[in-house]
This record gives structure tokens, C-alpha cells and sequence, in this order.
């Protein structure tokens, strides 16, 4: 990146951590609480504490870059065209929250001209964040982390989700069905932010997912990137943000995973 990327992507990494703190603040005190929930689906959910952590994240943000344009989940597009973008996902997760199951995620990411240059992921359940700058490497509390080391996809724990189009799950569950004759287990936990950032830190050896936002990848992508993996559509190609169609994994089974996707060529 040059000198004043550089400098941006640093005061873009304190600004996130501290947003991204203050969102599991609200988000651990709200959990032991009656809340407010909505349906914007038939099986996608919001409720008052996204909205209460993403106000809170685009208030740092905004005052920390008032130039720069946001884009949350809940609230949608802010004003105004600018080079960067945040994207923001308060609790991704949100039916694990409501039902009180552990795994849920805040995440963030600052988008220079289509590139992710800052990527973070909160885990408030656990205090586990997840950070990551464009060429600087993934880091988890501080310490560095890598992909695994997994060389064949038979060794393998791999994770997926299903989409909120319930009539798209079969095809997500005919994926799934199929890749358990050729690995150890697959997973899914519902929080696709928190499962890119497992393989940053090499606790997933793989991620597959489709029909996923821009603020469900944004911030996991850079993660992995950063972390030595490698992150693509289903077809191998360069992976976008705004298609929802990802493969993430180490680069020693990301081949043999698209080969065990690519007939789907789902986006």
C-alpha cells in the first residue's frame, strides 16, 4: 500500500477495534436481557441489539472518518461516494443470539477502491478479535496466526452455512452431503464472519458458503488472505464481496475443495 493508505489503514485498525469493543459491550450486556426481535425473512431475524451495535460502530466510525462512506447491515448505504468503504456486520449470527447458542460475531472492514485493506472480527462471547491489515499479516489477541497445515482434503474439518432462502437449503445440504464422503466433518455454525476468521487461525481447515453479503466476507476474506490462504468463488476465480458465493481454505486443499464445488457454480 502507499504511505498514505498506510497511514489510513492504521487509524482504520484502532478506530475498528475500538467500534468493534464498544458493539461487544451492548452485545454481552443485551444477551441477559428481553430484546426485541424482528423477522426480515421468514428465517432472517434482527433485533434491537444489532441495531443498538451498529449505531454504535458507525458513530466511532463516522467521527473518525467523516469522509469515508458506511455501509451497515441494518441501516443500509450512508451518504455521500468516497475511494473507502466500511462494511458492517453488528452480530452476524443473529438467530444463534437470539436463541442464546455461542457463536456470533461483530464484523468490520475498510474497503479502499474494492480492496479490503482492514479486516476485523470480534468474537464477544469469547473476547476473541480477530485483526487483520493488508500486508501485515492475521493477528488473534495480538498474536500472529496462520492457516493450517492440512494437506489433503480426507484430513480435513470444513465448515459451511445455509442461506436465509429456504428454498436454496437443499442445495446447500446436497453440497454438504456430498464433501462428508471426503472429509473428516463438516460444520456449521451459522456465523460466516467468525468461520473465515476459524480458518485464519487454522481451527477450520475450509469454508464454503453462497447467497452471503458484502458485510458477511469483507472482513473474514483479508483475514484468511492474510493468514497464507487462499479465498475464491466456487469456479476458483478471484473472489467479490458482492457476488456471495465463497471458498476459503489452505492452499494445500483449496484446489481439491473447488474441484468438490465448481459443478455447483452457485453465486
Amino acid at each position: 500500500m502507499s504511505n498514505g493508505k498506510e497511514i489510513i489503514a492504521t487509524q482504520a485498525l484502532e478506530a475498528a477495534t475500538k467500534a468493534v469493543h464498544a458493539a461487544g459491550k451492548i452485545i454481552r450486556k443485551k444477551s441477559a436481557t428481553v430484546f426485541r426481535v424482528n423477522h426480515k425473512g421468514a428465517a432472517d431475524l434482527v433485533t434491537e441489539v444489532d441495531l443498538a451495535a451498529e449505531k454504535k460502530i458507525i458513530s466511532i466510525l463516522s467521527e473518525a472518518f467523516p469522509d469515508h462512506r458506511v455501509v451497515g447491515e441494518e441501516s443500509g448505504v450512508g451518504e455521500g461516494e468516497s475511494d473507502y468503504i466500511w462494511w458492517i456486520d453488528p452480530i452476524d449470527g443473529t438467530t444463534n443470539f437470539v436463541h442464546g447458542y455461542p457463536f456470533y460475531s461483530v464484523s468490520v472492514a475498510l474497503e479502499y477502491r474494492g480492496e479490503s485493506i482492514v479486516g476485523i472480527v470480534y468474537d464477544p462471547t469469547r473476547n476473541e478479535l480477530f485483526q487483520a491489515v493488508k500486508g501485515r499479516g492475521t493477528f488473534l489477541n495480538g498474536t500472529p496466526v496462520t492457516v493450517s497445515a492440512v494437506e489433503t482434503l480426507n484430513d480435513s474439518l470444513l465448515a459451511t452455512g445455509f442461506p436465509y432462502d429456504r428454498s436454496r437449503r437443499k442445495e446447500a445440504l446436497d453440497l454438504a452431503g456430498g464433501l462428508l464422503e471426503h472429509v473428516q466433518g463438516v460444520r456449521r455454525d451459522a456465523s460466516a464472519a467468525l468461520d473465515l476468521a476459524y480458518v485464519a487461525a487454522g481451527r477450520l481447515d475450509g469454508f464454503w458458503e453462497f447467497g452471503l453479503k458484502p458485510w458477511d466476507t469483507a472482513a473474514g476474506r483479508l483475514l484468511v488472505e492474510e493468514a497464507g490462504g487462499k479465498v475464491s468463488d466456487f469456479k476458483g476465480d478471484i473472489f467479490d464481496i458482492r457476488r456471495g458465493a465463497v471458498v476459503a481454505a489452505n492452499s494445500q486443499i483449496h484446489a481439491d475443495l473447488i474441484d468438490n464445488l465448481a459443478p455447483a457454480a452457485l453465486n
